[in-house]
């Protein structure tokens, strides 16, 4: 564990392959596991994510967009990349890093084929996604024999996995709406294989996918905040461990007299005598202005320190009244997956909006 002088991002490798390893336990012999890794890996670092995974034996990654998948080709990395997201803009940038684009209407489909037509490509892989009631991105049952066609009237392209998304595989209550596009995308799937004379990969579970609905991971499955720690289920993300870890120091120490203001528009007024540390670190860190006024807490020697006044850009100012701390004392922000999620509870949102707000100027540590 890293002497922390400043504020820093600890990355658990060994957290990340117990994760790793945990969710592949679920899976039957021959599934593929897909790790996604778009966001900066949600919130750490993508490319040290990658290279560990891939150290692993992961079969494939996913990012969002072109770019985050040229970055891990920059990094070295060799296993194949599905682009979730692509953008027509970017088709040249992801065939030069030979990055797999998914195609999810007629337009970008289309616009594939010409683009891999006119750089004279021969089988490029290409991964299609269907729309089962997520109503994101995504083909209708109604395309298939449009997908067909322009697949069977080019040689630039071959479809390598169908996939498609569910809504709400963590929420119990939505079980029936789940199964309902599962079935959906066994239709679908049924059919377009049937046409196509051979059978690309089938995928459609995320983290709660796989843990929840078994009978949906086919041929592979999409592993994504899971790797990380969490499992939007108190039960299984008790089986994984935290990856990342954010941490500060005290920069400074005041005593705030009765009746004196602490921060930007006075937010806060001391109705005693109080002592208050000051944090390196920010709103541009990933620090939720929402956190502000007692939403939010730090942890300082095992005690909570509650946050005062406003979340400034660059610094938080925290209650140490009852603390018997000194500047220069180490400050854990979270450091496990309650806090994660008890924080994310406080200002009702989720714990991957807490990881992926971290900025990238918050220096990485590798545990």
């Amino acid at each position: 564990m890293a002497v922390v002088h400043q504020t820093i991002l600890e990355i658990d490798l060994n957290a990340l392959q117990h994760n790793f390893e945990y969710l592949t336990s679920t899976l039957h012999q021959n599934t593929k596991i897909l790790a996604v890794v778009k966001a900066f890996g949600y919130g750490t670092d993508a490319s040290i994510i990658a290279k560990k995974l891939e150290n692993l034996n992961v079969d494939y990654f996913a990012v969002a967009y072109a770019k985050e998948g040229v970055s891990l080709r920059d990094a070295g990395i060799k296993t194949p990349i599905l682009v979730l997201h692509p953008q027509i803009i970017d088709f040249r940038t992801l065939i030069e890093h030979h990055l797999e684009p998914n195609l999810y209407s007629k337009r970008v489909l289309e616009s594939f084929i010409q683009e891999g037509e006119s750089q004279h490509l021969k089988n490029y892989p290409i991964h299609i996604k269907f729309n089962t009631g997520l109503n994101r991105l995504g083909f209708s049952e109604n395309d298939i024999d449009m997908i067909i066609s322009s697949i069977k009237n080019t040689k630039s392209v071959k479809i390598t996995s169908v996939f498609s998304h569910l809504a709400a595989s963590e929420d119990k209550s939505e079980k029936d709406f789940s199964k309902h596009q599962i079935n959906t995308f066994k239709k679908v799937t049924d059919q377009l294989t049937l046409k196509l004379e051979y059978k690309p990969i089938l995928h459609m579970t995320n983290t709660s996918g796989i843990l929840n609905y078994p009978e949906a991971h086919f041929d592979m499955v999409r592993a994504g905040i899971g790797l990380f720690g969490f499992a939007n289920d108190e039960l299984h993300t008790k089986k994984l461990r935290n990856v990342a870890a954010l941490k500060s120091i005290i920069s400074q120490i005041h005593t705030i007299e009765k009746d004196q203001s602490v921060g930007y528009n006075r937010a806060f007024i001391s109705d005693k005598l109080i002592k208050t540390a000051t944090i390196p670190i920010g709103h541009a860190d990933g620090i939720h202005r929402a956190f502000g006024n007692g939403k939010g807490y730090v942890t300082i020697l095992g005690e909570k320190a509650p946050i005062i006044g406003n979340v400034c850009m660059d610094m938080i100012m925290v209650n140490i009244t009852d603390i018997n701390c000194k500047e220069g004392d180490e400050v854990i922000v979270f450091d496990n997956q309650s806090t994660v999620d008890d924080l994310a509870k406080r200002i009702n949102t989720i714990s991957y909006e807490i990881l992926t707000a971290i900025s990238q100027r918050v220096k990485r540590i590798v545990n």
